[in-house]
């Protein structure tokens, strides 16, 4: 798929850093409850780490017990692409940015209502911009 913002893998090393890079042009995972946000409350938009792209609403987020930071579902429908993921053993479901292309998680539908999808991203991915901040 061709992103809005492309950049060849040399300009995202410079500007990532080695985690942010391992998770979002690798398609890394990082481990389960060592990333920034997999706890936080605090209110505002997750927005890429990549590029900005606002992505989930603290508002969605909830505690899944899995250790990565989990919503119920994106800030807009075209906010993230999905794609299958065959890399493991079992087929997944792989979330990446809409506009960079950024490996962020992977969903699952067994989240909470009103959409029963899990949302479960790295925090290596995403940046939390206070409400109002983002853009």
């Amino acid at each position: 798929m061709n992103y809005e913002i492309q950049k060849s893998d040399d300009e995202w090393k410079r500007q990532l850093s080695p985690e942010e890079y391992r998770v979002l042009r690798r398609a890394g995972t990082e481990r389960a409850f060592t990333g920034k946000y997999h706890d936080s409350k605090d209110d505002g938009v997750y927005v890429c780490a990549g590029c900005g792209n606002p992505l989930f609403d603290s508002n969605t987020k909830y505690d899944s017990g899995t250790g990565w930071p989990s919503y119920y579902e994106p800030i807009a429908p075209d906010a993230v692409v999905e794609y299958e993921d065959r890399s493991m053993l079992f087929v997944r479901t792989e979330v990446c940015c809409s506009k960079c292309g950024g490996h962020l998680g992977h969903v699952f539908t067994d989240g909470p209502q009103p959409t029963g999808l899990r949302y479960c991203m790295n925090s290596a991915a995403v940046r939390l911009k206070p409400r109002g901040e983002q853009g």
